[in-house]
């Protein structure tokens, strides 16, 4: 009975992965085949006034790039406000945003200070409280929009079914260094996904760079969570539509080296073990629909990966002493062999491309165990140190 118990675990572990990194996307490959050139009804004269918010924790590299950028967006002006929500900047980004405001009174520029340093969502709950205007579009400093972005990205909220949009984001030095280009391929299966997701309902995640809601329909949520999950989530959940916009784009760096890289994705993991908390309630297929396929295979699956790499390996092993002895042997081996690879990932750069893809892989998983550890010793923080390279 143990045996089976082992052999039970080892295949349901090993496909949940494989569901989660190869099943999955071709799933949905697949159902973009029968969903092209789907026309949403939307009003292409809609011009709703608009609250835009750049939120910046010391900043001075790129933040006046950035109000130049913001400034020269093809929208109209007397229905555009900027709002910069500095979460108390240490360095010269608020001077340097007063000095642009000075230099700009054409322009409608507030600066919003937050009295402590509590993070992104904390700087976005607070600055919100002064946004005037009908739609809130949300970025970061270190994004900058094409010029129609603002317009692609707020037409959608003619239709009132949709509550959230989110742009794409495009990385500018994909090709400049191994991490950046490893990232840059998972990045665009991504988008391919978002796309065929929303075409079909709605996404499962959004992206911080560049996405909108409903001023009205914003709410704060707690320091350590984010947009980018919490709101698709339950707007999807309230039986609204989270949508990708595809022309809407906003281009940044990323990271140039994988130490920057894996700390951004511990960051990204910091709530990762909130999947367990009201863990069914999306999977309720006759009430949400196409949403509940998507969650389970692009949120609930990829959240678990590290917990079922887990059992595998402690299945892997148990396997060497119930099952066969160089079965098991091998199985253990080459996971051992992965983890590696995704260690030396993290501190050096591994030029060929199949064991770079590899280490980049299993480093991603390394970074949702640093993530759970410390979730489970309450060390997650709303706050964090932001990747030098990306600016």
């Amino acid at each position: 009975m143990f045996m089976i118990t082992i052999i039970v675990l080892l295949a349901v572990s090993f496909m949940l992965v494989f569901y989660t990194m190869v099943g999955y996307p071709m799933i949905l490959l697949l159902l973009g085949k029968f969903k092209k050139n789907k026309v949403e009804n939307y009003d292409k004269d809609y011009l709703p006034s608009v609250s835009y918010m750049i939120v910046a924790h010391n900043e001075e590299k790129v933040i006046k790039e950035k109000l130049e950028n913001a400034i020269s967006l093809n929208y109209p002006t007397d229905k555009f406000e900027i709002i910069v929500a500095s979460d108390f900047c240490t360095d010269n980004t608020n001077s340097i945003v007063k000095k642009f405001i000075e230099d700009h009174k054409d322009y409608s520029i507030y600066l919003y200070v937050t009295k402590e340093h509590k993070g992104k969502t904390n700087a976005q709950n607070e600055a919100k409280k002064i946004a005037k205007n009908e739609i809130l579009v949300m970025t970061d400093a270190n994004s900058m929009f094409e010029k129609n972005a603002i317009h692609e990205l707020v037409t959608p909220f003619s239709n009132k079914d949709i509550a959230y949009t989110c742009g794409k984001l495009v990385y500018v030095n994909d090709d400049d260094n191994d991490t950046s280009a490893s990232e840059s391929l998972y990045w665009k299966l991504e988008l391919k996904m978002r796309k065929i997701e929303s075409d079909y309902q709605t996404i499962t995640a959004g992206n911080g760079s560049i996405y909108a809601v409903r001023t009205n329909d914003y709410y704060d949520i707690k320091l350590i969570d984010c947009h980018d999950s919490a709101f698709p989530y339950d707007f999807s959940l309230r039986k609204k539509r989270a949508i990708y916009c595809e022309n809407a784009i906003s281009y940044e760096k990323a990271g140039e080296n994988n130490s920057d890289e894996f700390k951004r994705k511990v960051r990204m993991n910091r709530t990762i073990l909130n999947i367990f908390k009201d863990m069914w309630r999306p999977f309720n297929i006759f009430k949400y629909k196409w949403f509940s396929f998507f969650y389970f295979g692009h949120r609930t699956c990829r959240y678990l990966l590290w917990l079922n790499h887990l059992v595998f390996f402690i299945c892997s092993i148990l396997s060497i002493f119930y099952i066969n002895i160089y079965f098991g042997a091998v199985l253990s081996a080459l996971q051992v062999i992965a983890l590696i690879l995704g260690i030396l990932s993290i501190r050096f750069e591994l030029k060929p491309k199949l064991i770079r893809i590899t280490g980049y892989y299993f480093m991603t998983v390394l970074a949702q165990y640093k993530a759970v550890i410390r979730q489970m010793f309450g060390k997650s923080k709303p706050t964090w140190s932001k990747a030098e390279s990306t600016r």
